[in-house]
């Protein structure tokens, strides 16, 4: 996998939920849990990675 797109993914991800977290009260209420769910799923998938890349770190 290359390392530098896992990194821009894991950078946008945590960046994405700092931004929700930060303006919560700006976003419109029903668009709250979507984008809440939406960030969890990608935050998960970015220590997914994380995970990945150190286990796959030696081979």
């Amino acid at each position: 996998m290359n390392s530098s797109t896992n990194l821009i993914f894991i950078i946008l991800a945590f960046s994405l939920g700092a931004v929700l977290i930060w303006k919560k009260e700006t976003v419109p209420a029903p668009m709250r849990r979507p984008m809440a769910l939406v960030a969890l799923l990608l935050i998960a998938f970015a220590f997914f990675l994380i995970v990945y890349s150190s286990v796959t770190l030696g081979t």
